[in-house]
């Protein structure tokens, strides 16, 4: 392990420079209006914290996702279709060998990982990625396979979703993988960005720009919405690209999705519930030209509880609940690749109170995770992409 060259000193000034100055850009849809005084550019948070960085691993080529191990190691892929372990001591593993082929053109390859509740006892590790479908199509899919004895084979390896219909594209795969309360799986997919594909966010017969709740070994999980028409897996839909999810304190799913020029937003996901997109948005499309008819609100369509104009481009959060960071419980730590930050947001009866935004211009900040002892770690997305634990500077 190594410390950044960025001392923590330097990381409070530049944190604290930044936290006066972001909420100060120019909307790029400034004619739209939120629908309540909470939902957009919240208070800063006055917040002098100093950060300590120091890179657990890096040489990861486009890093994704990360899940940390019983042993305090970390599974973690890279986009373009490795899996690898970093131990708690940083040593960095071959790719495993035995997984399925991916489809890495662009925002594809390999995305989100996520170990069993009981990983000591099963050794089950399960994956979200673009599976190539033949003839130029693709579309979301997640398998499971258990890790071998020695940690280098996936072996029992089954895919145990697909995202239907497969689409010609090569962008807006999502996609989060969350385990729920029951032990039920969570599954955020994307629209794949093509207009003829954007439609189906409001079509339920499809899995395009939803999110699924699913078994663990496949199939619709049991006590999903009625949905008339729908597929049985589906949880919500009307979502444009759901990179960022997590189980909250209430135990309920957040999400935050991307959104086009302007409108990233955050959703407090409830079952059976039309977060809206293509036909509201808080956002432009990056023609400058509006989405649809331009509009933000629609009766029967969910409201976000936040957005961001102009965009974080989130990817990663997670709950803040350790010790090691005072006056942080309760929080959402959020990854920003346009922002290039660890974004922070505090909440009251499920409103955002206030924004801070750290270690500005560290990288793209791919994922975000609350490891066991407190520390925050997060992944940064670049072909030299890092590992990397944050904790307060003593």
């Amino acid at each position: 392990m190594k410390m950044l060259t960025l001392s923590a000193a330097a990381l409070a000034i530049a944190s604290s420079a930044s936290a006066q100055s972001f909420n100060d850009a120019p909307p790029n849809a400034p004619h739209q209006r939120p629908s309540f005084a909470e939902q957009t550019r919240a208070p800063e948070i006055a917040d002098d914290v100093a950060l300590a960085s120091v890179v657990i691993a890096d040489g990861l080529q486009n890093p994704w996702g990360l899940d940390q191990l019983p042993d305090g190691g970390w599974i973690i892929t890279e986009r373009p279709g490795r899996m690898r372990i970093v131990s708690a001591a940083g040593v960095l593993s071959a790719p495993i060998r035995g997984l399925p082929e991916v489809d890495a053109r662009r925002q594809g390859g390999l995305l989100d990982v996520l170990i069993a509740p009981g990983f000591d006892n099963t050794s089950r590790v399960w994956w979200s990625y673009a599976e190539p479908r033949g003839n130029g199509l693709n579309g979301t899919s997640v398998a499971t396979g258990v890790l071998s004895e020695d940690r280098r084979t996936m072996t029992d390896v089954q895919v145990i979703f697909q995202q239907m219909p497969g689409w010609a594209s090569t962008m807006h795969y999502g996609s989060r993988l969350v385990w729920g309360a029951d032990g039920a799986l969570f599954v955020t997919t994307g629209e794949r960005s093509l207009p003829g594909a954007r439609r189906l966010a409001q079509d339920v017969t499809t899995h395009i720009g939803k999110i699924l709740r699913i078994d663990p070994m496949g199939g619709a999980a049991a006590g999903n919405p009625d949905i008339e028409g729908a597929a049985p897996e589906i949880w919500s839909w009307g979502h444009r690209n759901v990179q960022a999810a997590a189980l909250g304190p209430d135990g309920e799913l957040w999400a935050i999705e991307h959104g086009p020029r302007g409108g990233d937003e955050l959703n407090h996901i409830l079952p059976g519930r039309n977060y809206g997109w293509p036909v509201i948005t808080y956002g432009e499309d990056y023609s400058g030209r509006p989405i649809g008819n331009g509009i933000t609100a629609s009766e029967g369509m969910e409201q976000p509880v936040y957005y961001w104009d102009p965009v974080i481009a989130p990817s990663g959060m997670d709950f803040y609940d350790g010790d090691m960071f005072t006056g942080w419980q309760g929080s959402i730590l959020v990854g920003g690749l346009a922002s290039q930050a660890l974004v922070r947001l505090t909440l009251e009866d499920g409103l955002v109170t206030g924004e801070a935004r750290y270690l500005q211009g560290q990288g793209r900040v791919r994922d975000v995770d609350v490891a066991s002892d407190g520390s925050v770690v997060i992944l940064t997305d670049a072909e030299n992409g890092a590992l990397i634990r944050v904790t307060p500077a003593k």
